[in-house]
């Protein structure tokens, strides 16, 4: 190729069964003058056999092999050899419809876009082939200046547009100048785009949806008990703090915006107590959750928060309470239902 427009960078670990619809997705983007850089860390499966058998046919697919180290440093090693003037992350479960790389690619053009942000679709599969699809839409935007941008910052975290980095076109020129790379930590994709979006300037946004994120698979990361879950929450949180402190950004609506996050996943983190994995006893639980009712983030979150549902105001009656056994139980309800009837889970999820 005399010009690579976009380097695509997937990371692949046991996804046998999923790597091959995620790769001819790529196949069947209608911009074509994109590079694959496909990082096998280490799987232990087929999916690195897969992966070669692609790139014999597909001379724009390089598969790299490594020693797992995981996702973070798959991605990182891929960055250091790409060619494309913006970057495209792809997870390999998960697929993108035909167009997304060549609309992206054209309004980042237009704008001289240093980030572009767009839609997706969430599948929750709770069956062979039956599955729920849920819509998370942006408003079409451009902003031109920091603190356009910045101002608006909320409405995009709200719509959960700057967490994830798959629906996203980034402009390697300004990753390379900034040196961002993916953190070696649980859950990286949030601090990668804290760093992105720290001193960006020009950005454009599509209400357009093009990525599947796919919620199928029992071992994914978001059904897992997740051991320190909120302690990382509370550095989460930390982070956003400061974020926001550095930009001198102080509306009520942002700060509607991070008390309403900081409770919604402090439910989250009871919840996670309750997962069958979690090996704690009822006595540790109620004393791990006495504990976070303590912390001063609780109080000021729920003077601040406006929840936006009927079931988010009924979630939050025992914070309120500061009811220990009342959340526990709540939290065993949840757990129920996330395992048991996954498809109303997600509506639920999506509803809040």
């Amino acid at each position: 190729m005399n010009e690579v427009k976009i380097s695509v960078i997937m990371p692949v670990y046991r996804v046998e069964d999923y790597v091959g619809r995620a790769i001819e997705s790529m196949q069947k983007q209608t911009l074509q003058e994109f590079e694959f850089l496909i990082v096998d860390d280490g799987s232990p499966d087929r999916s690195g056999e897969i992966c070669d058998a692609y790139a014999k046919k597909d001379a724009r697919i390089r598969v790299f092999h490594r020693k797992n180290q995981g996702a973070p440093a798959a991605r990182n090693a891929a960055m250091d050899l790409a060619k494309g003037k913006y970057l495209y992350f792809l997870d390999s479960d998960d697929w993108a419809e035909p167009e997304m790389l060549e609309e992206m690619y054209r309004l980042a053009e237009k704008y001289c876009a240093e980030l572009v942000v767009a839609g997706f679709y969430i599948d929750t599969y709770y069956g062979e082939n039956q599955f729920r699809t849920d819509d998370f839409v942006p408003e079409d935007a451009v902003y031109l200046t920091k603190g356009e941008f910045r101002r608006n910052s909320y409405r995009l975290f709200d719509r959960n547009m700057l967490y994830t980095p798959w629906n996203k076109l980034y402009l390697r020129e300004y990753i390379e100048k900034h040196r961002l790379r993916f953190p070696k930590t649980m859950w990286d994709d949030f601090p990668f785009n804290l760093s992105v979006i720290d001193q960006v300037e020009r950005v454009a946004v599509t209400s357009r949806q093009y990525y599947h994120f796919i919620r199928a698979r029992a071992e994914s990361e978001t059904a897992a008990y997740r051991p320190g879950m909120y302690e990382k929450r509370e550095e989460e949180h930390g982070w956003l703090l400061d974020l926001y402190r550095r930009w001198n950004i102080r509306t009520p609506e942002t700060a509607e915006f991070i008390a309403r996050r900081y409770i919604e996943r402090f439910i989250g983190c009871v919840e996670n107590l309750t997962n069958p994995n979690c090996r704690m006893n009822y006595r540790q639980k109620r004393r791990e959750v006495r504990k976070m009712l303590k912390n001063e983030r609780v109080a000021k979150s729920l003077r601040l928060a406006k929840p936006r549902s009927f079931y988010m105001k009924v979630m939050l009656i025992p914070v309120r309470m500061r009811n220990v056994t009342l959340l526990l139980l709540e939290a065993s309800v949840i757990t129920f239902v996330k395992t048991k009837n996954t498809r109303l889970f997600a509506r639920l999820k999506a509803g809040r």
